[in-house]
């Protein structure tokens, strides 16, 4: 198939205001795209849309709130169908995370981060879907990470999280292939971002101690890239690429470096 045209697409973009969210923004004004970015920080969102107005965006709004709000997701759809009457692209971006053992969090740990990883863009899809069926060349972006295809410790619930959300983009990509929209799915390594400095709780340090990362505006270009290549899984990082390489045809191996870490 031929290479999709960004230019002046309809681009619903959650958790946009800060890390790969707003880089990705930043790179989709510059395709001259239509954005409605969403993000829980209003102050921030509205620098964004100035922001993406300079780059070259066709249209730039703000829409603040808690994607993991259903409320919310119906007052995001209402408004793409007023402003918009369709969506193009939709990119479930938004997320959370927390450091330590399993064993050393409580239940309520584990119901976040799968209410704003897995629960949040699940149903906002849920919700765009006609909206995304009346639209052109349309494609969903499902923002992973490299531990939806190995869990670490002292991350188990977000591992928990991507490996769902992964497991449900590879279904509905079959399901939605008959109605012409897209899935695509980004499982980036570890990124130079502030992600880790918003954690829900840290009752551990990482044993592995800070590792060096990609930026997050190379992700940004890298997923630019590949919704324009109409790829459906990329992963940013080659340390990622290679975790997932290793883990796939030594598995045991893997096992033995993170019992380390336990």
């Amino acid at each position: 198939m031929a290479r999709r045209n960004l230019e002046n697409k309809r681009v619903l973009l959650t958790g946009a205001s800060r890390g790969i969210g707003r880089f990705l923004a930043l790179e989709l004004a510059r395709q001259h795209c239509r954005l409605l970015v969403v993000a829980r920080s209003g102050g921030p969102l509205e620098e964004l849309v100035d922001e993406l107005k300079q780059q070259g965006a066709a249209t730039a709004e703000a829409f603040p709130g808690d994607v993991s709000d259903p409320q919310f997701r119906q007052r995001i759809v209402e408004y793409v169908r007023s402003e918009w009457g369709a969506l193009d692209v939709l990119i479930n971006n938004a997320g959370v995370s927390a450091h330590g053992r399993f064993a050393h969090h409580d239940e309520q740990v584990l119901r976040q981060i799968m209410e704003v990883n897995f629960y949040a863009p699940t149903e906002l899809t849920r919700l765009t879907l006609p909206l995304l069926a009346e639209g052109e060349d349309a494609l969903i972006v499902n923002l992973g990470s490299i531990l939806g295809h190995r869990g670490m410790p002292h991350n188990s619930e977000y591992s928990a999280s991507k490996f769902a959300l992964r497991g449900w983009s590879e279904a509905l990509r079959t399901e939605m292939n008959s109605r012409g929209i897209e899935v695509m799915v980004v499982s980036p390594g570890t990124t130079e971002t502030e992600f880790f400095d918003h954690l829900l709780t840290k009752t551990d340090s990482l044993p592995w101690g800070k590792q060096k990362g990609i930026s997050p505006e190379a992700v940004a270009r890298q997923v630019v890239r590949a919704m324009r290549l109409r790829r459906t899984e990329i992963y940013p990082n080659w340390r990622g690429r290679l975790l997932v390489a290793v883990n796939r045809w030594v598995p045991k191996l893997v096992d033995r470096v993170m019992n380390r870490f336990g």
